[in-house]
């Protein structure tokens, strides 16, 4: 009963931060005007409205969205790659996920792609090396004597990591031309710039479904905790697991970097924190760690966006300034505090 309630009231909080959040702007808006302009941007999205629910149905609505969807997947994955990992402080990029995605968006603008198959060609290949570098992870690990278990993928992450990040600064170094730099650097700070309906539609649609399955996986995520004797001994082979895990983790990660660049720390420290409020049960982490996710880079996006008069932050710098210390605070926490996570 104490965990549901903190669960709900913590859910609660989320829900109204993330509502007075869309208030902050250029244009501020107060809380009940707010809810008021939402209401009426929904109802009807179509009619003529004043300037201040043309911002919020515009602008604020579509970058929430787009914030809070790509917050949401970031930070379910992470929480269940903490329990693949068992550790904590593990989060999607710890695989090699990252690095792999920002080898796929570098080749493709030093190759000049710009389009492929009527899509963005940079997001396109960031998402292909987000899922290749998992699948070679996967295959590596498969080969191994201890095949599945969580030391070999992170092991295997590791290498792979190293590797790609070796490869991307070869490509850099040695292939982009002076002109491209610029674009290098900007995507891979991450930017919510671009919202288009097409693109929240198909993003709705995978993080809903990855949160959901994660969400129906609640119960082996627990054992996954306990350890793989004792799963085996339940009838459960958590080396599968962990490689299904593992790819719709790719999958959600890739389709986040396809839609808005690299965006670090968020699948780190929203799923730590809420372990450090509900406990180690899944049935709660998942969901709140979606909710959480999606109001941290809500807000981390109305941060940068106001936080330098004129001037926008790309949301990666604005999460790192925020997760980095927070990061520090966890490790120092963990050595000489523990804690319920």
């Amino acid at each position: 009963m104490g965990g549901t309630l903190r669960t709900l009231s913590l859910a609660a909080a989320l829900i109204l931060v993330t509502v007075y959040a869309l208030g902050r702007g250029t244009i501020p808006l107060g809380f009940t005007e707010t809810i008021q302009y939402i209401w009426l941007s929904v109802a009807d999205p179509a009619g003529a409205g004043s300037i201040r629910q043309d911002v919020i149905a515009c602008l604020r609505l579509p970058q929430f969205a787009l914030s809070f969807l790509i917050g949401a997947g970031l930070a379910a994955a992470g929480a269940v790659m903490q329990a693949v990992m068992k550790n904590p402080l593990a989060d999607p990029y710890l695989l090699g996920i990252s690095s792999g995605a920002s080898l796929g968006a570098v080749l493709a603008i030093v190759a000049g792609i710009g389009t492929l198959w009527g899509l963005d060609g940079t997001g396109l290949f960031a998402f292909f090396g987000a899922v290749a570098v998992s699948a070679f992870i996967l295959l590596i690990a498969s080969l191994t004597k201890a095949s599945g278990g969580s030391l070999t993928l992170l092991l295997a992450g590791f290498a792979t990591n190293a590797a790609c990040s070796a490869a991307l600064s070869f490509v850099i170094a040695a292939m982009a031309e002076p002109s491209k730099t610029r674009s290098i650097q900007f995507w891979m700070m991450g930017s919510l710039g671009t919202v288009r309906p097409a693109l929240l539609a198909v993003l709705a649609l995978v993080m809903a479904a990855g949160v959901l399955y994660f969400i129906s996986q609640r119960r082996v995520l627990d054992l996954m905790l306990m350890g793989d004797e004792l799963s085996l001994s339940m009838g459960r082979d958590l080396a599968l697991y962990r490689k299904i895990y593992i790819a719709v983790t790719a999958v959600m990660v890739g389709s986040a970097v396809y839609a808005a660049g690299m965006i670090g720390f968020v699948g780190l420290i929203v799923p730590h924190a809420v372990r450090l409020v509900t406990g180690s049960a899944h049935r709660y982490i998942i969901p709140l760690s979606a909710l959480g996710g999606g109001a941290f880079l809500a807000w981390a996006n109305i941060i940068g966006r106001n936080i330098v008069p004129g001037t926008e932050l790309p949301i990666g710098v604005t999460t790192t300034l925020a997760g980095a210390p927070l990061f520090l605070w966890m490790l120092f926490r963990r050595k000489y505090g523990g804690g319920r996570g």
